[in-house]
């Protein structure tokens, strides 16, 4: 359910400049290109004046430089940063359902489990023996919190979670439908039998204020712990195998995969698809390009990219040379049929 608001209204909560109607009604967000007279759209670069000039938008966020643009939307709302601004007016737009505490009848919960005040557990919630529920913990349907597990104060839980034994949970986590937390780690030995598993006994904690997206892996620890710093967030489909540790403020995007005993430090930015071989150090603040694959340490503030991961600019060269290579074979094909030709 929306909450409507006028072009006035939303230019006040976002500190703008208004141009044009002021009573222009705001039901909704839309992007340039489908936004219709009710719809608030945003111009956040010079490269979609296309759209903008063609837009049916009800109002436009834009930048100063974009305030005179002809033609395009009458009513402006002038910003300096438009995507900040849009964030503001999202909350205000979309307004978070209600929420309402209580326990579904089909929730089943251990014996010595501790829940917090407030507390929200949907159908079909499983809460083990000894666990500990922070208040306003919200776990919605289909989710079980192992034996001993702990979940910090206004956490949500979405569908399907499953946080097993050893996991550890800050406050204010969002995991998202399908996550694992405190996996078996992969390992195992040789034996006379084939494969032993490695039993894995150690934790895996998860600070203040991270997200974690659909159907993402934490594996526990073998030994130690496995660990993600606050602030951190996880996209979907993202592994991270036993002992890591990650650190604060960091961005790991769709679909990475990371092997054990990993060491991510503080704002580092993985992008979709790299690999990262483990038991090395990614230093604060690098970036990883999307499928890079890392095999060695990754100085600090650096960005790597390519298969094997190297320096940027290292990597760009490189690349640069394997293309120019295919011009020297064909120019070789060329001489060496001129010299057969000129032979007979």
């Amino acid at each position: 359910m929306t909450a409507p608001l006028t072009a006035a209204e939303a230019a006040a909560l976002v500190g703008g400049e208004l141009i044009g109607d002021g009573a222009a009604p705001l039901v909704g967000v839309a992007p340039l290109d489908r936004a219709g007279p009710r719809d608030l759209a945003f111009l956040a670069s010079g490269k979609y004046l296309p759209e903008f000039e063609a837009s049916r938008a009800g109002a436009v966020l834009c930048r100063p430089e974009h305030r005179s643009c002809q033609p395009g939307p009458a009513t402006r709302i002038v910003v300096a940063d438009p995507h900040k601004a849009l964030l503001r007016l999202l909350g205000r737009l979309y307004p978070a359902p209600e929420r309402r505490p209580g326990v579904h009848p089909s929730a089943v919960i251990g014996s010595g489990a501790r829940l917090g005040r407030d507390v929200l557990l949907g159908p079909y919630v499983v809460v083990g023996e000894g666990a500990e529920l922070g208040d306003r913990v919200t776990a919605m349907a289909g989710v079980v919190i192992g034996d001993g597990v702990t979940v910090g104060e206004d956490t949500t839980l979405h569908p399907h979670v499953v946080l097993y034994p050893g996991a550890r949970l800050g406050a204010r986590v969002i995991l998202h439908a399908g996550v694992r937390i405190a996996v078996d780690g992969f390992g195992y030995v040789r034996g006379p039998l084939g494969h032993e598993k490695i039993p894995h006994v150690g934790r895996c904690i998860v600070g203040d204020d991270v997200e974690i997206g659909a159907n993402s892996t934490l594996d526990r620890g073998s030994v130690g712990d496995t660990m993600v710093g606050p602030g951190t967030k996880i996209d979907n489909l993202v592994h991270i195998g036993h002992n890591c540790r990650i650190g604060a403020r960091c961005l790991l995007m769709g679909q990475v995969g990371m092997a054990g005993s990993m060491r991510v430090e503080d704002d580092v930015i993985i992008a979709g698809q790299a690999g990262l071989a483990g038991h090395f150090t990614v230093g604060r603040g690098a970036r990883i390009a999307a499928q890079a694959g890392v095999m060695a340490e990754v100085p600090a503030g650096a960005t790597y990219f390519g298969y094997p991961a190297r320096p940027h600019r290292e990597a760009m060269r490189a690349v640069a040379a394997m293309y120019k290579l295919a011009k020297i074979a064909d120019r070789l094909e060329e001489l060496v049929e001129r010299d057969s030709s000129a032979g007979k």
